[in-house]
């Protein structure tokens, strides 16, 4: 069963966690809780935000608590993730999936939550937004992402067509029409989930990625895990975000474009692709809600992601 959170509306309460990598700017969090403040919100920090053991923002016990007791607060309507880093994948186990199952929040996040978003489908159906993050994207994120992601999660319609920034361009990769839920995020981070307990069913699922810093051959080595996996032969449609940083090191090497063509193969012959959607590392990225049913229209003349369903109640 898919669940859908309760929409974001003015007064409402939206919890503040870092459940990966410390915030090394905590000034940062206060800039944070007064940008939502002057867009009408109300702010709850998780305990543990301001808190740093490494390179994580605190314990894991600590992070998966801050979580679990936004999930768990009658106030909380919303729960943003200030940063990704890393360290996700390392709370997995200690979420309350039954609890989240019971109170059906907005949760937003990308890079290293996409383990979050994931997990949290996988063991309890809720949809969640792969969106931009307020202290590592605050500063650096136009009015193209920021509008969107609002429109997508304080009014219950259908959202309709995901449009692309005009700096982006989108390439088809395979015509066809693929319908199927919307999954990925993190391409490195959907890779280290692929045989686990916390990665959703990809079944005739239209699965994106992004990435940064990842050079073609480490792109192809984690899209090799996917076709081993059998996950790219069943998928119905295949996007490609932004691959931000990604340039070889070494003058022997493939293109990004060989490497995209290379696991575009192996889909099922109605299936659909393409590159280029504004989604990953960039300034101009577009939220996506992670598991609702979407549309990807692929022709020579373009491309055309739709999502078909509303993702707030």
């Amino acid at each position: 069963m898919v669940l859908k959170p309760k929409r974001l509306a003015p007064g409402d309460v939206i919890g503040l966690v870092a459940p990966a990598s410390p915030i090394e700017n905590v000034e940062k969090i206060e800039q944070a809780a007064h940008y939502l403040e002057s867009q009408g919100y109300w702010v709850k920090y998780g305990a543990h935000i301001r808190k740093a053991y490494g390179y994580l923002a605190g314990t894991d016990e600590e992070r998966a608590e801050d979580l679990n007791r936004m999930f768990a607060d009658p106030d909380v309507t919303a729960i943003f993730c200030l940063r990704g880093g890393y360290g996700s994948p390392r709370i997995l186990k200690l979420l309350d999936y039954d609890l989240i199952a019971r109170n059906p929040k907005i949760l937003a996040g990308y890079s290293d939550i996409t383990a979050l978003s994931l997990a949290i489908f996988a063991k309890t159906g809720l949809i969640t937004f792969s969106a931009p993050m307020l202290t590592t994207d605050f500063a650096n994120t136009d009015v193209y992402a920021f509008e969107a992601f609002w429109k997508m999660i304080t009014i219950p319609d259908v959202f309709g067509h995901i449009e692309n920034h005009p700096l982006h361009e989108r390439k088809p990769l395979k015509e066809g029409i693929a319908i199927g839920r919307l999954f990925g995020g993190n391409l490195s981070l959907c890779s280290v989930l692929v045989g686990t307990e916390f990665m959703p069913k990809l079944d005739d699922a239209i699965f994106f990625a992004e990435d940064i810093g990842e050079e073609p051959y480490r792109v192809d080595r984690l899209l090799s895990q996917l076709e081993n996996a059998n996950i790219l032969a069943h998928l119905s449609g295949l996007i490609f975000g932004q691959f931000t940083n990604a340039i070889p090191k070494h003058e022997l090497s493939l293109t990004m474009e060989d490497v995209f063509a290379r696991y575009v193969a192996p889909l099922k012959e109605n299936a659909s692709a393409m590159s280029g959607l504004s989604y990953g590392h960039v300034k101009h990225k577009h939220v996506l809600p992670v598991g609702a049913k979407a549309k990807l229209g692929v022709a020579a003349a373009g491309c055309e992601l739709e999502i078909l369903e509303s993702v707030v109640s």
